[in-house]
């Protein structure tokens, strides 16, 4: 097979895609409902604890930004297979944790190997025919947000059944299943850089410095993401007060509820040919404001809380898909660098807002946390505008400027990935 010749995108190939994704990204969210029960093991304090979420996104931001360009400089497979047996050991560290320390340690360990769904993405952007890549992306990304979101899930009841250490016991077996059949399923995919690591790097900085629509997608996505786990990272210490006083099984659950965001991710594509990029966008961001909203007056209910994270879930991801499709139709040959920028902002927001959530529920508790979410989520909206605004004056910039931004803001009625 030569750097002109793809192999087959077959539907077991996307299903493993999916499934892999799902599986692998879930370690870094299991700990999320199970705070309250570390906490508790280690005699320590819940902003403690958090620091658990916080480092386990920051390892994962620094994995994407060293580890998934090199889907660009190595053969796709073998980069897959070895990060693979990094994850084994991380996930197994997790559940041998003797102290807090170890634990800060195999979470931030976790976060920067369990890349691999951020390298599966671009692979079937690049495998995918044109016509169908969109809806390829979406239904890999279905899986991976059923993984973050089933975490919880699992995790939750499983912890408060059988401790949490259970949990990162049962990952691993899950992880070393997953890696016998990604072995023999993936097909290989080769590398067209033909550059150095130092060189493959600086065209990722290069990328960054001078793609508007890849900048403005990845301030958009940090400020989402951050608002997004803001919420989420609070939520089991909000359901464990008056007038919850709910365990750590509540708080998974919510994320059953959640899946309905997974879901829609699978549709977003189809959805965005009825209206622009830019006004479909702004549509999602209005509803994802909405559920803050809706976190104000109602979040003191069970009612209010399932609404909020129902609207939540499903503006979020549509949210990420067409982030992501509008960067991936810029340099189709440089996927995973393009997809390095977005991810690792993406999860520098998120880890942000852990911080932040954590920081304001040990001063202000819900109402603090109520402040900070919503505020993310206002930055991100004005960054949108702000884009709108770029957009516009590109018009006047030349057809070189203006068709760079353009690829990320299809006309209505068209995909917002373009083809090859």
């Amino acid at each position: 097979m030569n750097t002109h010749q793809k192999p087959a995108l077959t539907s077991t190939v996307v299903w493993l895609m999916a499934i892999s994704s799902g599986l692998i990204v879930a370690n870094n969210y299991y700990n999320q409902p199970l705070l309250s029960l570390m906490a508790r093991d280690f005699h320590v304090t819940d902003a403690s604890v958090s620091k658990i979420a916080m480092l386990t996104q920051i390892g994962y931001a620094l994995g994407l930004l060293i580890i998934v360009p090199l889907g660009d400089l190595f053969r796709r497979k073998r980069l897959i297979v070895a990060d693979f047996g990094l994850i084994l050991l991380s996930v197994l560290g997790m559940a041998l944790s003797r102290s807090l320390g170890m634990l800060y340690f195999f979470s931030f360990l976790t976060g920067l190997t369990s890349v691999v769904p951020q390298l599966f993405v671009p692979m079937a952007a690049t495998l995918a025919r044109p016509e169908k890549r969109t809806q390829t992306i979406g239904f890999v990304m279905s899986g991976l947000l059923v993984g973050i979101l089933g975490s919880r899930i699992l995790s939750g009841w499983i912890g408060n059944i059988a401790g949490w250490r259970s949990v990162f016991f049962i990952a691993f077996a899950l992880i070393l299943v997953l890696w016998f059949f990604v072995i023999w399923k993936l097909p290989e995919v080769l590398p067209e850089y033909k550059g150095t690591y130092k060189e493959l790097m600086k065209s990722v900085w290069r990328y960054a410095r001078t793609e508007p629509a890849l900048q403005a997608a990845s301030l958009r996505g940090g400020l989402l993401f951050a608002s997004f786990s803001a919420f989420w990272t609070s939520l089991v210490f909000h359901l464990g007060g008056a007038p919850f006083h709910a365990g750590s099984a509540v708080a998974g659950s919510f994320g059953l509820i959640g899946m309905l965001g997974a879901l829609m991710a699978a549709f977003t594509g189809r959805l965005a040919k009825r209206m622009s990029y830019f006004h479909f966008t702004l549509v999602l961001l209005a509803l994802f404001l909405a559920a803050w909203s809706v976190f104000w007056f109602g979040g003191y209910s069970y009612l209010g809380l399932i609404g909020g994270v129902i609207i939540l879930d499903v503006a979020m991801q549509a949210l990420h898909i067409m982030n992501q499709s509008s960067i991936f139709s810029l340099h189709p040959e440089a996927n995973n660098r393009l997809n390095t920028v977005y991810m690792t902002s993406y999860f520098i927001g998120g880890a942000l807002g852990t911080y932040v959530a954590g920081l304001a529920w040990q001063h202000w508790h819900w109402n603090g946390v109520l402040v900070a979410g919503t505020g993310f989520a206002v930055l991100a909206v004005l960054t949108h505008l702000l884009y709108r605004r770029v957009y516009l004056k590109s018009r006047a910039a030349g057809p070189r400027t203006q068709q760079r931004v353009h690829h990320a803001m299809p006309q209505q009625g068209e995909q917002p990935v373009l083809q090859n």
